[in-house]
């Protein structure tokens, strides 16, 4: 089993930042395989910062430049720095970790930007 607790999350200004974390416990292959995603009311889950097979990082283009997604091993977390905050990143915020074989979520995390 394995188990994600994101936290962080808050309400901030436009402009400002936020640090989310993604705890891991459990049966972990490799943090190179938790990704974060977020959802809006009334709109689809959408991945935000992952990394790639070889673990090099990955972005969705709105956030490129402005967010930045690392990890601790020695602590099993996967941090999202969030900078330069925008209105429209307000949303649930999850991380998730896939394999061919497993598909886990956290609970999620809620970051609001206000203008």
């Amino acid at each position: 089993q394995v188990q994600l607790v994101e936290s962080g999350g808050g309400l901030v200004q436009a402009g400002g930042s936020l640090r989310l974390s993604c705890r891991a416990s459990g049966s972990i292959f490799s943090l190179n395989y938790i990704g974060w995603y977020r959802q809006a009311p009334g709109k689809p889950r959408e991945l935000v910062a992952g990394f790639t097979s070889g673990g090099a990082t990955k972005y969705l283009d709105s956030v490129k430049g402005r967010f930045t997604i690392s990890r601790d091993n020695a602590k099993n977390t996967v941090y999202l720095q969030m900078n330069s905050l925008k209105p429209e990143d307000t949303a649930n915020y999850y991380c998730n970790y896939k394999l061919a074989w497993a598909d886990y979520w956290g609970q999620g995390t809620s970051v609001t930007v206000s203008s």
